[in-house]
Parts: structure tokens; C-alpha cells; sequence
């Protein structure tokens, strides 16, 4: 249909006629409703325990959680709104996304079974009277320790005790002979030197015996009655040993009666003795001492020293 002007004077319009408007008949377009997202929350899988499997058909430990929503904010589409309108109203944060409660992960039991409820928070438990006792007694124990350890090394320290040592100064044979050729008869005499070597500890003797041996034969014992050693000095005991129709192997006999005709006859001395040191007037402790003296004697009946050796040990 064309638009040019009508030149028929008829079918133009008057003044006082009325004009008629006829709507369009084509619908305005409608914008297209917001969209909503659906998203779901993801399907947490209860990993089974070490050592137990699950059917891979029907999983037994996966549970499904409520799904969550979150809405979009509405996009303006170009062509269903007014340009006017989308200027009117800025752009904004979107403030239409619903908080949705919030799910809980449960961790695998061990054991293969599931615990009763929720993880709980742990609950404040008092200490027992005991428990605090205990706790104490053992701090006591260990300060008395510490404290005593400390007396030991301060006394220690200040007094530098050392052992005394035992030894034979002289010793000689009176007679020593065989009877019926294995029985031994045997008259010995030895000076037994104790001596302490400490300037500020005196030493006590309770116990002290002296065993003789002839090629590591037990003969004879001599009992030592008890003693004080003073500070720095050196205490002596004459010991006589006699022994009597003491039976001697044949092997023993043998040697023994060599060694008289030669002159040289081997005696051992072994001492036992229990002394106790004194530090000061209120210190002291006791101990065992062992003492081996190995002698050479000419031969009887004027046997005399004529070497030794001795170790003294606690």
C-alpha cells in the first residue's frame, strides 16, 4: 500500500469529523521470565573401612543429602524492557540466594560399625584426688633425689675419700712337711699391713679374716678382731696360721714336696674384710673389700718373704 497523498477533495477529512484510533493487533513481547538454576548438592560417598567391600549395584554407604538452591538474579533481555527502565535501575549485588541448612560428612567407624549420633564436643572432667596425690609424691620423690645427689657430690667433693688397701709387709714358714706322704703340716706367719690413705677419713674394720691357700689348696683361716685405721695411718695385725694333717692330693703332694726341696714354696693370701668410712661425724657407709696377695717363701723352717705381690678391690 502505497503512502502518497489522496487528490480526491472527498476522502479528505473535515475538521469537525471525529478521528478513529484502531489498537495494533500484534501482542507486545513479553519478557521471558527469570530463570531459576537448580543446582544439587553433591553425593557424599561413606568410604567402607579397610578390609570391607560393598556391592557395586546397590552402594551401602553413600548418602544423598538435600539438595540446595540458589537463584540467579534476573538477567534484563534486550528488546522486553524499555531502554529508560534499565537505566533507571543500577546494576546490584544479588540478594535472592536462600542459605540452605548445612549437611553433615560422617566418617567412616572403624570396626564396620557407625557411631550412634553426631560428633560431640568433649565434656570438662575434674582431676581425682588421687591423681593429684600421685603428682605429688612422685614431685617429692624426685626433689629428695635431686637433693640427695647433690649432698653426695658437695660431700664427695669436700672430702675425697679413697680405699684403704690391704698388704703384707713380712711373712715367713715354720715348718711345713708331709705326713704319710699326703697329709700337710704347716706353721705360717704374716704381718698383715691395713692402710688408709685419706687425711680426712678415719676407716672401721668390723669383719676381716685371712685364708691361706698352697697351690690353690684351702689349708687354713685366721679370724682378725676388729680395729680402727685413723686418718693417714696404717694399722698392723700379726697373724699366725697353723694347719694339721691337712689331706693333699696325690698330684698336690707331689708338687709341694718339689718345691720344699728347691726352697721355694708359692703361698696365696686372700682377705675378706668389712670396713665403714667415716666423713666427718655424720657421714659415713660401709663396704666389702677383697684382698689377693701372692707370696714367695724360701723353704722351712726359716722360710722368709722373698717376693709379693697383692690387689686390693672393693
Amino acid at each position: 500500500m502505497s503512502h502518497h497523498h489522496d487528490t480526491n477533495p472527498h476522502f479528505l477529512p473535515r475538521p469537525r469529523d471525529p478521528v478513529l484510533e484502531f489498537p495494533s493487533q500484534t501482542p507486545p513481547r513479553r519478557s521471558r521470565p527469570p530463570s531459576r538454576h537448580h543446582v544439587r548438592a553433591p553425593v557424599v560417598v561413606d568410604v567402607p573401612p579397610h578390609g570391607q567391600t560393598s556391592s557395586p549395584h546397590h552402594p551401602s554407604h553413600v548418602k544423598p543429602v538435600a539438595p540446595f538452591v540458589v537463584e540467579a538474579p534476573h538477567q534484563p533481555h534486550h528488546g522486553s524492557r524499555p531502554h529508560s527502565e534499565s537505566q533507571t535501575h543500577p546494576p546490584h549485588h544479588p540478594t535472592n540466594i536462600k542459605p540452605v541448612a548445612p549437611f553433615v560428612v560422617e566418617a567412616p567407624h572403624q570396626g564396620g560399625r557407625r557411631p550412634h549420633g553426631l560428633i560431640h564436643a568433649p565434656t570438662s572432667q575434674r582431676t581425682k584426688p588421687v591423681t593429684w596425690l600421685v603428682g605429688a609424691m612422685c614431685m617429692l620423690f624426685w626433689i629428695l633425689v635431686i637433693v640427695g645427689g647433690l649432698i653426695v657430690l658437695i660431700v664427695y667433693l669436700v672430702f675425697r675419700p679413697h680405699s684403704p688397701w690391704f698388704d703384707i709387709s713380712t711373712a715367713t714358714i715354720n715348718a711345713a712337711y708331709l705326713d704319710m706322704g699326703y697329709l700337710l703340716n704347716a706353721d705360717v706367719t704374716v704381718l698383715a699391713n691395713f692402710s688408709n690413705p685419706n687425711t680426712k677419713v678415719k676407716v672401721d674394720f668390723s669383719y676381716a679374716i685371712l685364708d691361706l691357700y698352697i697351690d690353690n689348696k684351702f689349708i687354713v683361716t685366721s679370724y682378725i678382731p676388729g680395729f680402727a685405721v685413723m686418718r693417714g695411718e696404717s694399722r698392723f695385725a700379726n697373724v699366725h696360721m697353723v694347719a694339721s694333717q691337712v689331706a693333699l692330693s696325690t698330684a698336690q703332694s707331689m708338687q709341694l714336696q718339689k718345691q720344699i726341696e728347691q726352697g721355694r714354696m708359692k703361698v696365696d693370701i686372700k682377705g675378706l674384710f668389712k670396713a665403714r668410712s667415716k666423713l666427718g661425724g655424720i657421714f659415713h657407709y660401709s663396704y666389702w673389700m677383697y684382698a689377693h696377695c701372692q707370696l714367695l717363701l724360701s723353704g722351712p723352717p726359716t722360710g722368709v718373704l722373698i717376693r709379693k705381690k697383692c690387689v686390693t678391690k672393693k
